[in-house]
């Protein structure tokens, strides 16, 4: 059995690397993030970026950033957290953006701020977390979520697979 001291080392080590990384990137990426947010506002009403809450390690919520890619919610409107392939509320940019993954790229600031890392499990909306097993939430949420992870590369084209479902939601 490993002491904790060799875990807690390599948890520092990764922290430093995602923090450096992060932050370089934000910076490298700035330009690139001003041509996204103008595109986005060219395109549709709304603001430049998504909010929504997941939960992260601990269990703990955070607020996810992400650039908008559909349609902003009509007051009072319920929506699904799902989005499948071909759904109408995905705008023109947000299409591309889903398309390239760009719309990711404000989670560096996520990562930034400690809610997240660069490699982990994908963060989840409170609902879905809920209905996990709760031995595998407890392995999951050990975690601090991250930007990518293996499922991500894998199901990279998540939206038809979804969309390919009578019902996308449970799938």
């Amino acid at each position: 059995m490993t002491s904790p001291a060799p875990q807690r080392g390599y948890l520092a080590v990764k922290r430093a690397a995602d923090v450096a990384c992060s932050a370089a990137a934000l910076v490298l990426a700035a330009p690139l993030g001003a041509v996204i947010a103008a595109a986005i506002k060219a395109d549709s009403p709304g603001p430049v970026l998504f909010r929504q809450q997941r939960v992260g390690r601990g269990g703990r919520e955070f607020t996810i950033y992400k650039f908008r890619t559909m349609t902003p919610a009509r007051p009072g409107e319920r929506r699904i957290a799902l989005s499948p392939a071909g759904d109408a509320r995905v705008t023109r940019v947000g299409a591309v953006l889903r398309a390239s993954k760009l719309d990711e790229l404000p989670q560096l600031v996520n990562v930034l701020r400690g809610d997240m890392s660069l490699v982990g499990p994908r963060p989840e909306v409170p609902g879905y977390v809920a209905a996990w097993p709760p031995g595998r939430a407890a392995i999951i949420l050990s975690m601090r979520p991250g930007l990518t992870d293996p499922v991500s590369v894998e199901l990279r084209d998540e939206a038809a697979l979804l969309a390919a479902q009578s019902d996308p939601a449970g799938y």
